[in-house]
C-alpha cells in the first residue's frame, strides 16, 4: 500500500470515529464506480450521507477544507447518483458532506471540522 494510501485512510478512520460519535452509523465504506469512489457513506436520523474526506498535512496548501474543487463538486454529485442508482430501500432525504482533516506538520491532529451539505446540486 502506497504512503498515500495509508495516509488517505488515516484520514478516514479519523472521520468514521467522528462521525459514530456523533450519531451516525457507517453503511459503506470506499464505494467503487468508474467515476471514483465515495470514502464513506452514513446515515442517521433517517437521513443518508455521502462523506468525503479531506485531509492534510500542514497548511501550505491551504486547509482541507478549501480543496474541494468544482470539478471535485461534480464528481461526487455524480458519484452520489451512481449510488442511489445501485440501491434499493434508500432514505429520501440524502446530502453530500466533506469531512476535513488538518494535521500539523509531524502529523499531530489540529483539527476535525464536518460540513455538512458541503456539495448540493446547484452548487
Amino acid at each position: 500500500m502506497s504512503e498515500r494510501r495509508r495516509f488517505g485512510d488515516s484520514g478516514e478512520r479519523l472521520a468514521v470515529a467522528h462521525l459514530e460519535a456523533k450519531g451516525y452509523s457507517i453503511v459503506e465504506r470506499n464505494f467503487r464506480v468508474r467515476e471514483g469512489e465515495i470514502d464513506i457513506i452514513a446515515a442517521r436520523d433517517d437521513v443518508l450521507v455521502f462523506v468525503e474526506v479531506r485531509i492534510r498535512r500542514g497548511d501550505s496548501a491551504g486547509t482541507a477544507g478549501e480543496s474541494i474543487t468544482p470539478a471535485k463538486r461534480k464528481r461526487l454529485l455524480a458519484l452520489a447518483d451512481a449510488y442511489n442508482q445501485q440501491r434499493d430501500g434508500l432514505p429520501e432525504q440524502r446530502r453530500i458532506d466533506v469531512i476535513a482533516v488538518d494535521l500539523s506538520l509531524n502529523g499531530r491532529l489540529l483539527r476535525i471540522e464536518h460540513i455538512e451539505n458541503a456539495v448540493d446540486a446547484s452548487a
